[in-house]
């Protein structure tokens, strides 16, 4: 079993915008040197933080893939930028894709003579990952989107689809809570923990200490979520709004593995231009999942881990050559 390595990092960051100097955390599990391509971790919400998806730190024992976490801009343990709350101009998928350039150069894992990279975004993480992805980046092996979206048009079709199937009482709540701009009555906050246990996460119990770190950055600095997203996750009114990557996902030539959970917040309907658009691309729906299945019991977080390892470990026709 490969020794369990940990190097943590700051990779300065250059935004044209922004007089003050900025940087990308980043954390590293296992070694670089091996020669297998490691496995680039982008987190979702935006602003979350990479803390809940360290489970995928396990690729390394187990697969011998090194794994690199980093915190986006704007959260967690990387640069804050509060000066550009509601700048939805400046919060847009371009900035965090010239971030993953960066952090790609500074670790020197896109180099022509490396082995490459594979990429796994969870959530907003897949929505950045799947953009990316349609660019060609050089080095670039494999992708795995989780429970990621097509287009934020979609993932709202599928959020109404989701809050249709809410207790009545539940569902005027959040109407009302809409209707005045008023997110913090008991009644919403009832119907807003109802739909994370039974969408978001529904590990028991409920939130998994995993989680935590995650909804501490979303809460202490709202930054980059109310921006890209809006005042809740059933309310969105941000600068991602008319974001959709459907046009581009066609150019994605990386094979691709698309998986979300039973009840996921990322529905199904947000997926099928995932499979239908991408040339080489599998489709795994966990039952009994949610938004969070890498989180979840039942068995659910190791079959996660074993269908992502296996994916990315297994051999091309073309690379068998």
């Amino acid at each position: 079993m490969p020794e369990i390595q940990v190097q943590e990092g700051k990779a300065p960051f250059k935004i044209p915008s922004i007089d003050e100097p900025c940087f990308t955390y980043y954390k590293i599990i296992g070694d670089l040197s091996t020669g297998a391509p490691p496995v680039v971790i982008a987190h979702g919400g935006p602003g979350a933080g990479h803390e809940y998806l360290l489970s995928f730190a396990d690729l390394w024992p187990q697969y011998g893939l090194p794994v690199i976490f980093y915190d986006q801009i704007g959260c967690a343990a990387s640069a804050h930028l509060p000066q550009k709350a509601g700048d939805q101009c400046f919060w847009q998928e371009q900035l965090f894709q010239d971030e993953l350039d960066n952090l790609l150069d500074h670790l020197d894992v896109a180099r022509r003579d490396g082995p490459g990279f594979h990429l796994l975004g969870q959530s907003w993480g897949g929505m950045l990952g799947a953009g990316f992805a349609a660019r060609r980046p050089r080095g670039l092996r494999r992708l795995v989107l989780a429970s990621a979206l097509a287009s934020k048009e979609l993932a709202t079709r599928g959020t109404l689809l989701l809050r249709g199937q809410m207790p009545p009482g539940m569902q005027r709540a959040l109407d009302e809570a809409e209707q005045k701009g008023e997110y913090d009555s008991p009644a919403y906050k009832e119907a807003l923990d109802f739909y994370y246990r039974k969408h978001v996460c529904r590990a028991d119990p409920f939130p998994p200490a995993e989680l935590l770190p995650a909804l501490k950055h979303l809460s202490e600095d709202t930054t980059v979520y109310r921006t890209m997203n809006g005042p809740s996750p059933l309310t969105a009114d941000g600068s991602l709004n008319n974001w959709t990557v459907i046009p581009r996902l066609p150019k994605i030539t990386s094979p691709t593995l698309v998986y979300n959970g039973e009840y996921d917040t990322s529905h199904d309907i947000a997926q099928v231009p995932f499979f239908e658009l991408i040339p080489r691309v599998r489709w795994v729906t966990f039952p009994g999942g949610g938004h969070m299945c890498h989180l979840e019991g039942g068995g659910l977080r190791e079959r996660i881990l074993k269908v992502v390892g296996e994916f990315l470990t297994q051999k091309d026709v073309s690379e068998a050559q």
